[in-house]
């Protein structure tokens, strides 16, 4: 589908050195952020208080989370979770402040809002077991009660970073072995380099900015490696189409005409992701917030790497003609001595 056709060549390959300087200046830069601050881990990775508090009514996501922020207890997170009456809370690891005081004092609070008195009671689950849960009681009625509470020790997240630095690894090993196979191997490093351009260029951002790094951050940062190898791949197949139907142009030539002929695809379906990845931006509300925020600058640089990284690096490695196109057999009469020369 295209909604335009660019009939002449877009020079993308003239400005390629230039363009990927700027590149190499981005990603030092992030990396020096990364190094010097370092990124501001979320609970599931620092370690942390969870609850789990259920409202009679509809809970008021914000208002829940000044009461909370009103505790100095640190960068608190707060989110509906299932139903708009189950509101999720997870409070940073303190040292000074035991578990059981931070449920207290959150609860108390909220409690405090609904012009309530916090009391224990009794209950037994459908499994039979007796357990103490506090609720929190206001003439006559209870308009909350606290569901469950979890400690998070630090190994967990340590566990949690862990295995997530294990996922990126994985995933960028894959994505080589598959350009390996289904093109050739200078098209597999170009697609890494423009990948971990990307992913990097990411992190510097939430360095640089101090932005909260959850593990939603982290599943949008393996949605862009997903998201920005199939680009590459696209252009990757217009670049060996190219060679096969246009013999005499230059392998500058080649990408330029490859990429010029992907423009009207690439305005398509970025274009259409990047508004329903705005949307969740603007509306998601702070649960989605930086979330968006990974994809949005991943989408944008996305586009830039594929053309300008991958595309640019392919070329200074030298790929050419005869690395995508299996050599054929000249035909020729069967007599003749030079009969099935390779060409």
């Amino acid at each position: 589908m295209e909604l335009f056709r660019i009939k002449r060549d877009i020079p993308f390959m003239r400005h390629a050195l230039v363009l990927n300087m700027v590149s190499v200046a981005l990603f030092v830069a992030a990396v020096f952020f990364l190094i010097t601050r370092g990124l501001h881990l979320s609970i599931e990775f620092t370690g942390g208080t969870v609850l789990e508090v259920q409202y009679a009514q509809a809970a008021d996501v914000g208002r829940v989370r000044s009461q909370i922020e009103s505790l100095g207890l640190g960068e608190v997170q707060v989110q509906n979770f299932g139903t708009s009456r189950d509101v999720l809370i997870r409070v940073p690891l303190r040292g000074e402040v035991a578990q059981s005081e931070v449920v207290s004092r959150v609860m108390e609070a909220l409690c405090r809002a609904e012009d309530g008195r916090l009391a224990q009671r009794q209950e037994v689950t459908p499994q039979g077991e007796a357990v103490s849960r506090q609720v929190c009681e206001a003439a006559g009625s209870e308009p909350l009660r606290l569901q469950r509470s979890e400690f998070v020790g630090p190994q967990v997240g340590a566990e949690l970073a862990r295995d997530g630095a294990i996922a990126l690894a994985m995933t960028i090993v894959g994505i080589m072995i598959y350009l390996a196979f289904r093109f050739e191997w200078k098209f597999s490093v170009a697609a890494i380099v423009a990948n971990l351009h990307d992913v990097i260029i990411i992190l510097g951002f939430f360095a640089f900015f101090q932005w909260e790094f959850s593990l939603s951050v982290l599943a949008a940062v393996l949605a862009v490696l997903g998201y920005s190898v199939n680009e590459s791949v696209v252009i990757f197949d217009r670049i060996r189409e190219s060679f096969r139907k246009y013999r005499k142009m230059t392998t500058a030539q080649i990408m330029d005409n490859a990429i010029t002929r992907t423009m009207s695809r690439t305005i398509i379906t970025h274009g259409s992701t990047q508004i329903m990845v705005l949307s969740m931006l603007i509306f998601g509300g702070p649960t989605l917030h930086y979330f968006a925020l990974a994809l949005t600058i991943g989408i944008c640089f996305g586009i830039y790497s594929s053309v300008f990284v991958a595309a640019a690096t392919a070329m200074w490695l030298g790929v050419k003609r005869e690395d995508l196109i299996s050599p054929t057999r000249k035909e020729t009469d069967p007599n003749d001595p030079n009969a099935g020369a390779v060409v």
